[in-house]
């Protein structure tokens, strides 16, 4: 885990306010059809919607979640579906509370 990156990644606002809700997907998404939250996540379209920006945007900020190993994607057909990734959370835990 790129400790660089992963503070990045956490450096904004709306980054931060995707995975305070993907903590709680069922709560926070509840208009999601067909939801599975536990196995494949959240669509990034109703990402999209709750934050209330552009699909380019949000694309983006996922991906850099990703790359920092804080979130995990599932393709389903033409759909993404991102979930937190508890084991990358938890190496930033350890990183937070050994090395700071």
């Amino acid at each position: 885990m790129d400790q660089v990156e992963v503070f990045k990644a956490l450096s904004n606002k709306t980054r931060l306010q995707i995975l305070n809700w993907l903590k709680q997907p069922a709560e926070n998404f509840p208009e999601q059809p067909n939801a599975d939250f536990e196995n494949v996540g959240v669509c990034v379209g109703q990402i999209q919607t709750k934050a209330g920006l552009s699909q380019s945007t949000i694309s983006e900020y996922l991906a850099i979640l990703q790359r920092a190993d804080l979130v995990s994607a599932t393709r389903v057909g033409q759909w993404t579906y991102y979930k937190r990734n508890e084991a990358g959370l938890k190496k930033l835990n350890e990183i937070i509370t050994t090395e700071l």
